[in-house]
């Protein structure tokens, strides 16, 4: 299964989801399983490196983030079996870019935090905090909030409870 996690610039929340899945599947050993990419809704921060908050708090539990941004292209809604949203208004900008781009066929767009065992069945899903602007706390919270939202996802892939609606199906 090919998952996409999108956030605004692709330097904090969507990159670190992206790592922690691969992580994650890795050390379940069904990394073979799943294909994971991360970008952005927003162009400032194309090509950059994750920043480096965010990069000290996963060395911080000795995960490395080499990733540099990018933002998300109407082929990716094509050839992702599942794009995660890290808030509402990512969620809305991938819609957009869908019906901007004529993409009919690509699979609903989720949010991140509906696999999130602390907010699952909720009638309102919160987003992932944005810690761009805010001090180093947040950032721990949104590597907690992650890494349990990631280990939530993995286990509703591993149990069928996800399936592939059809791009790039696994």
């Amino acid at each position: 299964m090919r998952i996409m996690f999108v956030c605004t610039g692709n330097i904090c929340r969507s990159p670190l989801a992206h790592r922690l899945l691969e992580k994650q599947a890795s050390d379940r050993g069904v990394a073979d399983r799943i294909e994971v990419e991360s970008s952005g809704t927003d162009h400032w921060h194309v090509g950059e490196e994750v920043d480096s908050r965010m990069r000290s708090t996963a060395a911080a539990h000795g995960l490395k983030l080499n990733h540099r941004a990018r933002q998300i292209e109407p082929e990716d809604l094509r050839e992702y079996d599942l794009v995660i949203a890290m808030g509402a208004g990512h969620l809305r900008a991938v819609r957009s870019l869908a019906h901007r781009a004529g993409v009919s066929n690509a699979p609903e767009p989720r949010l991140f935090r509906e696999f999130d065992p602390l907010v699952a069945g909720t009638r309102k899903i919160p987003d992932v905090p944005d810690p761009y602007y805010g001090g180093d706390s947040g950032f721990e919270e949104v590597y907690r909030i992650v890494e349990r939202t990631c280990a939530s996802l993995l286990d509703a892939l591993q149990e069928g409870r996800l399936q592939a609606d059809e791009p790039g199906s696994s």
